[in-house]
């Protein structure tokens, strides 16, 4: 006989789970014991309708969610059969290599143009992308984690530069202080924010004002293609810069956006209030004048 918890409240990625919701999920459990893991995650989602601000469900984060109980032992989920579709890009292999003109481009930036930015997400480009920037970036290509848009700079049929953006981090201290929401307000909108994850330009292109150039235009065309990709406008751009990697920041102030201050040093998962790796600058920018009260804003 199904067992039901009378008072509990387990926080997670943000969001504080009731006895309510613990005892539905345990009810659709036992209403599948013989299907996946992954079936019970959008099952539970498709109920709630928890979705992506692009209407997606949110059926990795149920699942992560479903795991955690499971640790803590509140549910008892099925046994796992596939480990592909809950993280089948574990292992996946590195982009292959696809060679690229390197004879070197150098001169004044009115040279270069115009510079056409290429949207590669899901087109042939998409390999030349992570190719470059498995080979030319300092942290190589790793596959982006939630919502993500990739760009190729081209000038004159030739690629010069690589930009991509991702989901922001869900807390970053200089950025919530600069803002000023509150964590309701944070957990609403922060899909409007997104992180510029990668920017490399080329390492043969030397060119004087290119990078804060290719910033500018980004700014006026992201929020755009974010809309068309995934159902919602971008507020708010931001960036980490190494400085113990030489790194000052200069493109992003020559572009005009803003210095917040420091991370912390710890990953999102540290739970020793420690620093475990460098501290790094973070900058901002914001893509409309009243972005304080759209980020704050908690009307649903």
């Amino acid at each position: 006989m199904q067992k039901y918890f009378m008072d509990i409240s387990i926080k997670y990625r943000g969001r504080v789970f009731r006895t309510r919701e613990i005892n539905e999920i345990r009810k659709i459990i036992s209403e599948y014991p013989d299907r996946s893991r992954y079936f019970l995650s959008r099952e539970i989602c498709r109920r709630w309708d928890w979705r992506q601000p692009n209407g997606t469900l949110k059926d990795m984060i149920c699942r992560g969610l479903l795991l955690h109980l499971a640790s803590l032992g509140i549910v008892e989920l099925p046994p796992i059969r596939c480990l592909l579709p809950y993280n089948k890009f574990s292992h996946s292999r590195r982009p292959d290599i696809i060679e690229v003109d390197r004879t070197p481009i150098e001169g004044k930036l009115s040279e270069l143009k115009p510079i056409e930015l290429y949207q590669v997400r899901g087109t042939l480009l998409g390999k030349q992308y992570n190719s470059l920037i498995e080979q030319y970036h300092y942290l190589g290509y790793t596959r982006p984690v939630g919502e993500h848009l990739e760009y190729l700079a081209m000038s004159h049929g030739r690629i010069i530069a690589c930009i991509g953006w991702c989901s922001a981090p869900r807390h970053i201290g200089s950025r919530d202080r600069y803002i000023g929401w509150n964590k309701d307000q944070r957990q609403k909108n922060l899909h409007k924010v997104i992180i510029n994850a990668r920017f490399l330009i080329l390492p043969w292109v030397q060119v004087p004002y290119l990078a804060s150039h290719l910033l500018g235009l980004i700014a006026r065309r992201i929020s755009q293609d974010w809309q068309k990709a995934y159902n919602h406008e971008i507020v708010w751009l931001e960036t980490f810069v190494d400085p113990e990697r030489g790194f000052k920041g200069t493109c992003y102030k020559a572009a005009n956006w803003v210095y917040l201050g420091k991370t912390t040093g710890r990953g999102k998962a540290d739970n020793t209030y420690k620093p475990n790796r460098s501290l790094k600058d973070v900058y901002g920018y914001s893509l409309r004048k009243d972005f304080r009260e759209v980020l704050c804003d908690e009307v649903l």
